[in-house]
């Protein structure tokens, strides 16, 4: 039986997608069912006493700019550290994301294009014909997702995904939550593995 890890996610962070193609070599590897849930940074953010990249201290933002060209290398990318268009509004890309896996689509493909379209084509994801252009690129039928991103059914999903994600302890992006355990970060991707192969029981803020 596959075992279940739930994926919040970002678009807006580079190391949702600097970690994306390691995490879903685990997801390959270990059979995992992934439950998608993109979350407003700046929401739990606001709620778990972090500071949007602009509010940080200089140096803090300096030292950010050194690890992401340390991650680029060492993944193998090639991507803008300052992409164009970069911040945007993802409200419409994230509800296509949740609008999909409840259609029973699996919405990685767009995630991949998404990702990729953001940090290496520079292009504007607030756009509601690039976003359907991606969908559809993604074999997803892009106009029906679109239009249903707006619903209030998958805004009450996106305000689910905000409360799930403070409950479970999520504070920031990527984070893969495994049994209850969180893996904040891209650079926990590891010691995820190390997890999903020893078995192990989940660590607990309280042992």
């Amino acid at each position: 039986m596959s075992r279940s890890i739930d994926y919040y996610f970002s678009f807006q962070s580079p190391w949702a997608y600097i970690g994306h193609k390691v995490f879903r070599d685990l997801v390959s590897a270990y059979d995992l069912k992934v439950n998608h849930k993109p979350v407003v940074l700046l929401d739990l953010f606001s709620e778990t006493g972090g500071l949007p990249l602009m509010k940080r201290h200089p140096v803090r933002q300096r030292y950010r700019m050194v690890e992401l060209q340390r991650w680029r290398d060492k993944r193998g990318l090639n991507f803008h550290l300052q992409p164009k268009h970069w911040p945007f509004n993802a409200r419409l890309a994230d509800g296509v994301v949740i609008a999909a896996a409840e259609a029973g689509h699996d919405p990685d493909g767009f995630l991949r294009r998404v990702y990729a379209a953001i940090w290496e084509g520079q292009l504007n994801l607030a756009d509601a014909d690039v976003v359907r252009r991606l969908a559809d690129e993604a074999g997803l039928p892009g106009s029906e997702l679109v239009e249903r991103s707006t619903s209030d059914a998958v805004s009450a999903a996106y305000e689910q995904n905000r409360q799930d994600a403070l409950t479970a302890d999520v504070f920031g992006s990527p984070a893969y939550v495994l049994d209850g355990e969180v893996f904040w970060g891209q650079d926990r991707i590891e010691l995820l593995a190390d997890a999903l192969k020893s078995g192990r029981a989940p660590y607990r803020p309280k042992p």
